[in-house]
């Protein structure tokens, strides 16, 4: 009984934002300050606006997960995260982030066809805490951007609250639907259909980091005709897209 009441108290301490001896002990030092880094970073997103910068000087990361499957609660996980920055219109090509993530279960063999991830190549790979963290400190307050963003979503969703037990916090764009505004007569909104359309070189499909540098390539070009349209602003662009 004595026990249980001195896990509950961590746990409340835990929740309530606490990184205290007790809890460093209990997770690890390494992943306590981890936990908390990520804590305090959604922390200060929840007060960060963003809504009147200027398009033309936001600073954004293009990211992009690969997965075991389609279900974060039902036992699938991260086994890699890809990111690339880009500074309103300049795509930065050197600042990038990548990683693979051990998913402490086995990758399965259609994954492996479809992304090159092996069992092997995970096998030594961070953990979920040390990839999230390293992810979330390379994005900094910066707002996200990934195409058909809600299976990302979803993912990175599940992740910080297992292990942070925070929610993303961040601002999230689409570029599916944005997509879907500047040309509403497609048939298809697949990546590899947008980016042909876009004529942007397609390169390792499936690849996190590939992924994402070609999704901030079909930015570049958005951004160029959303200006057109005297859309300056990420609240004016919030505005279109919620009409469409």
């Amino acid at each position: 009984m004595k026990q249980q009441r001195g896990v509950g108290r961590m746990w409340h301490l835990y929740k309530m934002g606490g990184l205290t001896p007790a809890i460093a002990s209990m997770m690890g030092v390494q992943n306590a300050q981890q936990m908390a880094f990520i804590r305090a970073a959604s922390k200060e997103q929840r007060n960060l606006s963003q809504l009147d910068q200027p398009l033309r000087e936001l600073e954004v990361v293009v990211f992009d997960l690969e997965t075991t499957g389609f279900y974060p609660y039902n036992g699938d996980e991260i086994i890699s995260i890809g990111g690339v920055l880009l500074r309103g219109e300049h795509l930065e090509k050197s600042e990038t982030f990548y990683s693979l993530i051990n998913p402490r279960r086995k990758v399965p063999a259609h994954i492996t066809a479809l992304t090159g991830i092996t069992n092997e190549m995970v096998a030594d790979a961070p953990d979920l805490m040390t990839a999230l963290h390293n992810f979330m400190e390379f994005v900094g307050k910066r707002v996200l951007i990934a195409h058909g963003s809600g299976h990302d979503k979803q993912f990175l969703n599940a992740a910080l609250w297992r292990t942070s037990k925070v929610n993303l916090t961040h601002r999230v764009l689409d570029t599916m639907m944005v997509a879907k505004w500047l040309e509403p007569k497609r048939d298809n909104y697949g990546l590899d259909e947008l980016l042909e359309g876009a004529g942007i070189s397609i390169t390792h499909r499936h690849h996190a980091l590939h992924d994402a540098l070609m999704t901030a390539e079909l930015w570049q070009q958005y951004l160029k005709r959303i200006f057109l349209k005297n859309i300056t602003t990420l609240a004016d662009l919030y505005a279109y897209l919620s009409k469409h």
